[in-house]
């Protein structure tokens, strides 16, 4: 499988909806909007895609940029390392790219089988965490709550970007200043969710703790 639509093809008849208009009915979705999806005539967001890998059973991941494995792992003791942070200086999480997409990590210390783990890229988030650093947090689609700002915490902003930032008070209520540890500050973003940081794994221990998917 080469293209995203043809993936979310194959997730939806190895489910067993034999149509895309039986899948759209039994899951309440739109059903041009999906056939669309299917087809290829419309592009879906990283975060449509995990949707339909939640309905599907797959990994969103595997659905989104065909990285590592079709299926969540089942390895106990382990959580999924979704991506890369820090390649760039706005902070923006590039979903599962790059040879380490799929790869896992041990639950970190007070974790739970909802955390994820995030690798970092390049130098700069240097004073947080450097290159090959783990970063954790628990991947649980909450609002911002008050005790987070201030932090460097993980965010989903309105634009479908997932980023790492300091985050702060906007002009207005519902509304959030996203500081980036080495490039511009970003205004008055609307968050879809937010989540605090509860781990950073130093490079060295992370080279030693990563275990690989085949």
């Amino acid at each position: 499988m080469d293209s995203r639509p043809q993936r979310l093809r194959e997730a939806r008849i190895a489910k067993g909806f034999e149509t895309a208009a039986a899948a759209a009915d039994a899951f309440g979705w739109n059903r041009n909007t999906y056939a669309s999806n299917e087809n290829g005539n419309a592009a879906f967001s990283y975060r449509r895609a995990k949707e339909y890998a939640a309905a599907f059973g797959v990994r969103p991941e595997w659905l989104y940029d065909s990285a590592g494995p079709m299926r969540p792992t089942a390895e106990p003791g382990y959580v999924p390392i979704i991506g890369r942070v820090g390649a760039n200086p706005d902070g923006v999480v590039l979903f599962a790219t790059g040879q380490d997409a799929g790869d896992l990590a041990p639950i970190p210390p007070g974790g739970t089988d909802k955390a994820v783990a995030l690798r970092v890229v390049g130098h700069s988030m240097r004073g947080i965490a450097d290159d090959g650093a783990l970063i954790y947090f628990e991947d649980q689609r909450t609002p911002p709550t008050p005790d987070m700002l201030g932090h460097v915490v993980v965010v989903e902003v309105d634009t479908d970007e997932v980023l790492v930032k300091r985050l702060l008070r906007g002009s207005r209520g519902g509304l959030f200043d996203l500081e980036s540890v080495a490039g511009p500050t970003r205004h008055d973003a609307r968050l879809r969710w937010a989540a605090h940081i509860t781990a950073i794994i130093p490079p060295y221990q992370a080279r030693r703790i990563i275990r690989g998917v085949a």
